[in-house]
């Protein structure tokens, strides 16, 4: 059964009302709509740790730095709800405009330091329109739990740091990565890759686990990297914005992982934007 669809905050209050009445653990799970498989796997992990469960859809222009590029993304709302019938969810909430960023509304959310380095220095501002939009979804919707996946690992810090300072009620859970049968990260914008980019992108996930297991053995990233690069440019990549060894927690760069770490990239390919990253093992001194 295809969960209704709310436009308005008043109906969401009052629905979330209800549930908070009959001691409901609430979980949300925000989304940009065109739906995957790596948006459901949040919707059963949601619905796996909460008794009611709200998916939102709203392609925030906060988060755009291109025009051209929030008008190409995909806009799916019926294909989307279909896609969430069989996982129950309790409502789908597709606010109108007006809903999120009302007239004269004046206000925006920044996260410093973790919105500084990889996505935030070739997306200026991307982050404040995420931190933003994110905060109104987590007080409109009076959720116990959020969840998000590890793909867009940045993104899951910086939602995590603004909770917290902030002092917003919720839990923020992050989700692992979901792949294609060639490893390559699901996202929306794949829909946009040719089928021969498709092929090629599958190469990017292969390069990051060598990267990993150089690490693994001692490599410093500072020798590896350029190799790594080079294979990507040969499966026929084109620009590499960033392919670095960070922190886990704070994304200060790092030379070898000697704690927590995360190995991200961000490489253009057909024109289309692709980015992904794994967690790399501390290595014991």
């Amino acid at each position: 059964m295809t969960a209704p669809i709310l436009r308005r905050l008043s109906d969401l209050r009052a629905l979330h009302s209800d549930w908070r009445r009959e001691g409901a653990r609430i979980g949300l799970v925000p989304t940009m709509g065109a739906l995957h498989e790596g948006h459901l796997s949040l919707v059963a992990a949601a619905k796996a740790a909460c008794d009611r469960v709200i998916v939102t859809i709203f392609v925030n222009p906060k988060q755009f730095n291109n025009a051209e590029d929030l008008a190409k993304y995909p806009r799916t709302e019926l294909a989307d709800a279909e896609k969430l019938a069989p996982y129950g969810v309790d409502a789908i909430y597709v606010p109108d405009p007006d809903q999120i960023y009302p007239e004269g509304y004046a206000t925006t959310v920044s996260v410093a330091g973790l919105t500084d380095v990889l996505e935030g220095e070739f997306r200026p501002g991307h982050f404040d329109g995420v931190a933003t939009v994110v905060a109104k979804l987590f007080l409109q919707c009076g959720a116990d739990a959020a969840f998000f996946g590890e793909k867009d690992y940045q993104q899951l810090m910086v939602v995590t740091r603004m909770a917290r300072d902030l002092d917003i009620p919720i839990t923020v859970q992050g989700c692992a990565t979901v792949r294609e049968a060639s490893g390559l990260a699901m996202s929306s914008r794949n829909l946009r890759l040719s089928p021969e980019a498709l092929g090629k992108a599958g190469q990017l996930y292969p390069v990051l686990q060598d990267l990993a297991n150089q690490l693994r053995g001692g490599a410093d990233f500072g020798d590896i990297v350029a190799g790594a690069r080079a294979t990507l440019a040969t499966a026929g990549f084109g620009e590499i914005e960033y392919l670095d060894l960070r922190c886990a927690e704070t994304l200060e760069p790092l030379s070898r992982p000697d704690r927590p770490a995360r190995l991200l990239v961000a490489a253009w390919l057909g024109g289309i934007r692709l980015i992904d990253n794994i967690a790399v093992d501390q290595l014991n001194d």
